[in-house]
């Protein structure tokens, strides 16, 4: 944990992330290497009856860390997706907060 799942961003850009997100969100959120998770979502979107293009998007599912590092997590994020698609897309990132009561790890909750 944290679980990050990417929409409307192709799987070579996931894979590149998934180091270079690593290196600078581990610090902030104060957990071992091995606890991330990337996933690569394929979708497709739609607006009027049409397949419409969409902008990148970032699911985060994660144990709450606060309001600082969250605000941290998501410029980080917002970020370096801008360095794979340009400054001025637009970026979407969300957060869910588990509950360490329900999430199970090995038949074990947290």
């Amino acid at each position: 944990m944290p679980h990050l799942r990417f929409r409307a961003v192709e799987p070579q850009i996931v894979q590149s992330l998934s180091k270079s997100l690593i290196d600078e969100l581990q610090p902030h959120m104060d957990c071992p290497r091995e606890d991330f998770t990337f996933e690569y979502i394929y979708t497709t979107f739609y607006y009027e009856g049409e397949v419409s293009p969409a902008y990148p998007f970032v699911e985060v599912l994660w144990f709450d860390r606060g309001q600082e590092t969250q605000d941290a997590v998501a410029s980080i994020i917002t970020q370096q997706v801008r360095g794979m698609f340009g400054e001025d897309v637009d970026v979407a990132v969300i957060f869910t907060a588990l509950n360490a009561t329900g999430y199970y790890d090995n038949g074990e909750h947290y």
